[in-house]
Parts: C-alpha cells; sequence; structure tokens
C-alpha cells in the first residue's frame, strides 16, 4: 500500500496535492467539535463584525459569531452533502448505464433519450428547480444535487459496459447459461470500478459547489447550519467592503475544496483509464 502511494505522489505531484486537501478536509469534518474555538452558532452582540484576532481566528461576522468555528463545522456540511449526493447520483447512473448498456435495444434507446433530456440542462440549473420544488433542507438539498448528477454517471458506465459487454469471458459466461442479471452484476460491474472511482472524485468538487451556491442562494442547508455558501450569501454584499474577512475565509475554503477535488479527479483519471497512462 505504502509503496502504491509513494508511486502515485512520484506520478501525479498535483493530483498527491488535491488528495491531502481533501484529506484535510476530511479530517476537519470529522474533528469539527474538536478544532472548534466557539460555539459555531452562538451569537455576541458586543462583538459583531470583529476583525481577526487572538481570540477570534478568522474574526466574527455580522451578529457576533465565530467565523473559525463556522467555518470548521461547515466542511462537515459540506463533506455529508457533497459525498451524498455524489454517491447517491453516481451509484443510481451507474445502475442505469449498466442495464442500459448490456440490454441494449429499445431499452437502451429510450434510457438514453431520457438522459439526454436531463443532461441538456446544467447541473446547477437543474438543482435549482429541484431545490426550489423540494424546500431547503439538507436532505432535500442532497436528492436536488443527486439527480443532475445520473445522467453523467450513466453515461460514463454505459461507456464502460459497451466495450466490456464483449470481452470473451462475459460470452463464455453467457454459453454456460448464467443468467443476465448474474453477468451484469456479477462479471461486468466489478471492471467498471475505475471509471465509476474517477467519476465520484470528479463530481465530488461540482456538488461542493453547487451545494455552496444553492446555500448562497437561499434554497440550500438552512439555519442554523453552517454552511460555507451561506456564510457568502449574509456577508458579500453588505458587509464586503467594512469586513473583507467575512467573505474572504468561505470563499478560500469552497476554492481549497473544489480545487483539491478536480486535481485528485484528473489523477485518479489519469492512473486508472489505460488509455492515458502514458499521460
Amino acid at each position: 500500500m505504502r509503496s502504491v502511494i509513494a508511486r502515485f505522489v512520484r506520478r501525479k505531484p498535483l493530483g498527491a496535492a488535491g488528495g491531502v486537501l481533501i484529506a484535510v478536509m476530511v479530517c476537519t469534518a470529522v474533528l469539527a467539535d474538536v478544532l472548534q474555538t466557539h460555539d459555531p452558532i452562538a451569537t455576541n452582540a458586543a462583538y459583531t463584525l470583529g476583525p481577526p484576532n487572538a481570540e477570534h481566528w478568522f474574526g466574527t461576522d455580522h451578529l457576533g459569531r465565530d467565523i473559525y468555528s463556522r467555518i470548521v463545522h461547515g466542511a462537515r456540511v459540506s463533506l455529508i452533502v457533497g459525498l451524498a449526493s455524489t454517491l447517491l447520483g453516481s451509484v443510481l447512473g451507474g445502475v442505469v448505464g449498466l442495464l442500459s448498456g448490456y440490454i441494449g435495444g429499445k431499452t437502451d434507446l429510450i434510457a438514453q433519450r431520457v438522459l439526454d433530456i436531463l443532461q441538456g440542462l446544467p447541473l446547477l440549473v437543474l438543482a435549482l428547480v429541484m431545490s426550489a420544488a423540494l424546500g431547503p433542507a439538507i436532505h432535500n438539498v442532497v436528492i436536488a444535487i443527486s439527480i443532475p448528477i445520473i445522467p453523467r454517471a450513466a453515461r460514463v458506465i454505459r461507456s464502460s459496459v459497451l466495450s466490456i459487454r464483449e470481452m470473451q469471458y462475459v460470452e463464455a459466461a453467457r454459453s454456460l447459461g448464467v443468467r443476465h442479471l448474474r453477468i451484469a452484476f456479477r462479471h461486468i460491474l466489478p471492471n467498471t470500478i475505475g471509471p465509476f472511482i474517477v467519476l465520484c472524485t470528479a463530481q465530488l468538487g461540482s456538488a461542493i459547489l453547487v451545494e455552496a451556491t444553492l446555500s448562497f442562494l437561499g434554497l440550500g442547508v438552512p439555519e442554523p447550519y453552517p454552511s460555507w455558501g451561506r456564510m457568502l450569501s449574509v456577508s458579500a454584499a453588505e458587509y464586503a467592503q467594512k469586513a473583507p474577512h467575512l467573505v474572504l475565509f468561505p470563499g478560500i475554503a469552497i476554492s481549497l475544496a473544489v480545487f483539491g477535488s478536480n486535481l485528485l479527479g484528473d489523477a485518479l483519471r489519469d492512473v486508472l483509464d489505460p488509455r492515458l497512462r502514458g499521460a
């Protein structure tokens, strides 16, 4: 395991840096209660819009809440929503792509036309529509973000299935009378794990960014949960000039999370895709 990680770091240093950023985000989310210096939802009217200092490392917002503690707990919200929506959308899309690519015929034709309709709308636009219809809640945000991921995941898995189903071991399984569902889920599905991992890693950054956007627009994670996007929506327009730290630190947190996810996803794609291993 260590040799694999060391080889990955040597070959893809930027991907390793992205992995470190994601690992830091995960550790921050898990240890949020330990890393916090104040209650993230406790207000202090006597110290509103306070600049960064020894007591409040990132300053305080317009309600006197500690920004550092809110960013630490915001990592937990972003990670939960990002991972849940990415896994839900990728798993559902993967099943659709697997069945569509293996069965083929009219089933594949109908499934692809439905996916074309879903993929015709940008991820953010479709997530906005779904979030507005479902209402602001964490589980609704997860559903709203996962639905636009389904067609993207289905396309990736389907393209892999179309090539795998023509392999000799699949033909041998058919000739032995193995049931189609067993062939699809036992023999074909495990060979799509590589593209699936790359897909999940790449979509994680998009899911985090969409969650922040929805929260910024008031359609995402509701109060009192600390959310990076909601922190920006409250402070960006009214307090950005006289208290720039309100915008600076949440913006940096979002940028680093998305940047790390994209770097790691690109590196894993290059490593796991045989056509790109020489890149």
